[in-house]
């Protein structure tokens, strides 16, 4: 699977997800997948114009959406500037990953035969396979997002799943600070393999412990080398 690297650009195959009576929870649900999927980047901004076009909604629709996902942390409003996709903190990075590890970690846990989902599971970690061996490194970032939510999803609650695509939409932001989606993701590609079998055991408790290293140590890379990107790429979006 080839993911297009570009913004506003086929937001129109998106057109029929959103009516003109569509409210703008439903618009900011396709933005905030946009998003999860890599297609805006932190610091960019979001013009009105094309994306209302692209999605043949009214420009208070938009901006009642922009609204839903600057409450969600996944936009910023500068006053004379626009909005722009947010460049999250250290401090966010730190609260997203508390969060995982209890949402997903809890899903598994309880595991005691392989769900009925595990195709669904493991076509994400063949997805993410087939990335690598291509060299799409954005791809298997998103495959790897996908993976993260099906665990999640064990948990059978579309609260928790409502949640966790807020999450990794504001996650996905970091990985693009960041900048170097085969040194983070590609490492963990064989954990992923590990947690898969322990869920086709059915083996929740041993899914459970590869996790939480995995995610512990996740996070330790990302807080170790995000702050000073961050900031960087602030100070370049405020010289423009």
């Amino acid at each position: 699977m080839v993911i297009e690297d570009s913004g506003v650009t086929g937001l129109e195959a998106d057109r029929g997800l959103v009516t003109r009576q569509s409210t703008a929870e439903r618009v900011a649900g396709v933005l905030r997948k946009r998003i999860a999927e890599g297609f805006f980047l932190p610091g960019g901004r979001l013009s009105e114009q094309d994306i209302g076009n692209a999605l043949g909604v009214s420009r208070n629709t938009l901006r009642e959406a922009f609204r839903l996902l600057t409450h969600e942390r996944l936009l910023a409003h500068e006053l004379n500037r626009g909005v722009f996709v947010r460049i999250p903190s250290v401090e966010d990075v730190v609260d997203i990953y508390r969060v995982r590890k209890i949402i997903e970690c809890a899903a598994v846990r309880g595991l005691k035969a392989k769900p009925a989902s595990f195709a669904r599971i493991k076509e994400k970690v063949d997805i993410g396979d087939e990335a690598a061996r291509t060299g799409n490194w954005k791809d298997l970032g998103t495959a790897n997002v996908w993976f993260h939510q099906e665990l999640a999803a064990l948990s059978g609650s579309e609260r928790v799943n409502e949640l966790v695509g807020r999450l990794t939409a504001e996650l996905r932001l970091v990985f693009h600070i960041m900048a170097e989606p085969r040194r983070f993701h590609e490492r963990y590609l064989p954990r992923n393999h590990e947690i898969l079998d322990r869920i086709e055991a059915g083996d929740g408790p041993g899914a459970e412990q590869l996790l939480l290293k995995y995610l512990d140590d996740a996070e330790e890379q990302l807080v170790g080398a995000y702050a000073e990107r961050a900031e960087a790429a602030r100070a370049a979006i405020a010289a423009e």
